[in-house]
């Protein structure tokens, strides 16, 4: 067992193009209740260690630092491609299983209903490398 990112890009890889504020009603509550619903499944069987959407780019920061002076914070990401991280979640499971829940949460619906195919970064978490001194 290791623990697992799986990071959800939103964008022009995904079947949908429309701004999830631009869908109707109804299927804005389909996909809440289909991600409501793999987040119960995930921690009924105790993979889930951590669920989240993210806010839109427009309101994140990039934080650069030297060690010496002061902070610059930008504005930004704000990436050419319209490709946006929209979401994650942490898994604490085996590769394989993380690929398959990456496959379910891909298969998110759409608009209509349409599996999105939104593409699902699975990233393993690195542990610190141990410690010569100890």
């Amino acid at each position: 067992m290791a623990k697992f990112l799986l990071l959800m890009n939103y964008g022009p890889a995904a079947n949908c193009d429309v701004p999830m504020d631009q869908w109707p009603h109804e299927d804005i509550a389909a996909h809440i209740q289909f991600q409501n619903d793999l987040g119960s499944e995930l921690t009924g069987n105790g993979e889930l260690v951590d669920a989240q959407g993210l806010a839109s780019p427009e309101l994140a920061k990039t934080v650069t630092f030297t060690g010496s002076g002061a902070p610059v914070v930008t504005d930004g990401p704000f990436p050419e491609s319209k490709e946006l991280l929209a979401g994650y979640w942490m898994v604490d499971t085996t590769l394989e299983r993380a690929l398959e829940i990456a496959a379910k949460a891909s298969a998110a619906p759409g608009p209509n209903g349409v599996p999105m195919g939104i593409p699902i970064e699975v990233r393993e978490l690195m542990s610190a490398p141990a410690s010569p001194d100890l």
